[in-house]
Parts: structure tokens; sequence; C-alpha cells
């Protein structure tokens, strides 16, 4: 999971507070991150609102529209989206939607192109993109403009088909890494897309090691890629956006785990849920510092045990 990059990156606390004030009387904007659906004794449609400002958590009283695992979330500056995924009725092919001024759901009229789950997302101030996936193994590479929620499919997709991938973006592109390929098994690809005409590269240096089921959260400067699976790993590569060359931090995830979502605030990288080395569901969300790549872990974690959870942040004025 991933985060949308700030669309107006040098708005003032005052100047967004007072503008949504004037737009929406009694709503003062408080920025959060969100954790939806996984695996927990079943597939779930839960979704847990973590609280940037102090990190508190709150559960919406209005979930996914259906039970899901698998999928993948990613955001505007006005709402962020789950897709995807396994489990409920027609799981795989269902956008959610969820408005950040009231947290209210609806579900997309067009959903994605390709019905499929263990998906990854990302996106750029304009757009979100959905790719990869499983069942059939997928390339594929929808693109939602946030202006009206249409749906093109980007000519070209992943390298190579694969599920289990995981994404972040930068303001000018956006990543998918890792995952398993049906021919070769986990794979340390990390492909680009530059967001000005779509176009994938795919990096010379990929992950530190072959992994999928990774959580992916992104700052300003660098995109990030935590734990993953087989086997499980507390490893945390840092992608620096201006180069795009890859450090592994010495602070690595709290315990080692896969299939946890990720997502970003502003300040600070957020890993939740996921499945330990034990084959243990947990509620753990480790954070870290994006000023000095610090890890606390938060006191209150989630409100359940999610495996392949989804995650999206609503950092874009903060």
């Amino acid at each position: 999971m991933t985060r949308m990059e700030r669309t107006h990156p040098g708005t003032k606390v005052s100047e967004w507070a007072s503008g949504s004030i004037a737009a929406n009387p009694g709503w003062i904007r408080q920025p959060a991150g969100y954790f939806g659906g996984g695996n927990d004794s079943g597939n779930q449609s839960t979704v847990d609102k973590i609280l940037f400002s102090n990190d508190s958590r709150t559960t919406l009283g209005t979930g996914m529209s259906v039970i899901r695992e698998g999928l993948a979330g990613m955001a505007s500056s006005v709402a962020g989206y789950f897709g995807g995924g396994e489990g409920g009725t027609n799981a795989g092919n269902i956008v959610d939607r969820f408005l950040f001024s009231n947290d209210s759901r609806t579900t997309l009229g067009t959903g994605l192109s390709v019905t499929r789950y263990n998906l990854a997302a990302m996106a750029s101030p304009v757009a979100g993109y959905f790719g990869g996936g499983y069942y059939p193994w997928s390339a594929v590479v929808d693109r939602f403009l946030f202006s009206n929620d249409s749906r093109t499919v980007l000519s070209t997709g992943l390298s190579v088909a694969r599920q289990y991938p995981s994404g972040m973006a930068s303001s000018v592109a956006g990543y998918f890494g890792g995952g398993v390929a049906e021919s070769s098994g986990a794979s340390s690809v990390v492909d680009r897309f530059l967001f000005s005409n779509d176009s994938r590269t795919t990096l010379g240096t990929g992950l530190s090691a072959a992994r999928s089921q990774i959580a992916g959260f992104a700052s300003d400067v660098a995109g990030y890629y935590a734990g993953g699976g087989s086997p499980n790993v507390t490893t945390v590569d840092r992608f620096l956006f201006s180069n795009d060359s890859r450090t592994t931090l010495t602070n690595g995830v709290s315990a080692a785990r896969a299939g946890a979502g990720g997502m970003a605030s502003d300040s600070a990288g957020y890993m939740g849920g996921g499945r330990n080395a034990s084959s243990t569901n947990v509620d753990i969300v480790d954070r870290w510092l994006f000023s000095n790549d610090s890890r606390t872990t938060l006191s209150t974690g989630l409100s359940y045990t999610p495996n392949n959870v989804g995650a999206f942040g609503d950092s874009s004025s903060v």
C-alpha cells in the first residue's frame, strides 16, 4: 500500500483548515491512515483508522462493501480506495472509495479491468494505479483518474506477471516491487512507472533479496519496502527517489512478518498486521520516522489480526 504525495506541498495548516471550514462548517481535517480487509479466521470487511496526530485508533462504522483479503489500497487528496481481493461476491473486481471528509463509502461503477487478488496499488497526484495480481497471473496495470474515477488500462504493464507485489510512489513516479512470478518464484524486481507518460522502466538495483507480501510506503524523498516472506524477514529497503539508489535500514521490522499493509503520513511510514514466522496473525503496527528512519511500535495496534491486509494514508493536507 501505498502513499499519496501532497498535491500542494507548501500549503500551511492555517490555509487548508480555513478553506475546509468554509466549505464544510464544523469539519477540520484530521489526516489519518486506514487498514482494511484481510484474513483473520476468515475474510474481513473491517476498516481501522489511525489518526496521525496521536496514533489513536478507531474502527469505521461502515467497512468495505464485501469481505476480502489480498486487496490493495491507494489514495488521492480527497479519498482512499480499496480494490480487488478474494472473498465476497465479485471481490476481485470491486473498488470501494472512502471519502476522507466523513469516511463515507461508495463503490465505483467501473471496477478493475481484470478480476484478481494479491495485487498492489500506488498513486500519483492525479490518478491511482492497481497492478499485478493472481488468477490468472497478471501484469495488468489499471489507472483510475481521480477527477471522475474513470478507468483506463496501461498499454505497458508490469515487466513480469506476478502476484503479491507491493506499491509505493513519489510525486514523479510509482513503483511496484517484489512479489511472486509464475515461472521464477519470489522476485526482487522493482518496476518504475513515470507519471508524465506512464512509461515503465525496471530498476537496475532491485530489492536486497527476493521476497513477496511486502509492505510499501513512501516519504517525499524515498520509498520503503518492509518485511515480506519466503522466508519472513525484518528487512526494510529504502529507495532514494533522486537516483533510485537502495540502502537497507539498520532498524528493520520489530518482528519478521509478511502480508502486512503499508501507508504513510507526511512524517512517518506505518506497517500494520500480517503473519509472523510462526504463521500467527498479528495486530502490530510499526512506525518509521522519516527524519531519521527510527522505528517505534504503536502501543495500540489494529482492532483485529489481519493477514493480506490493504492500506492507504490521507496525508495530503498535513
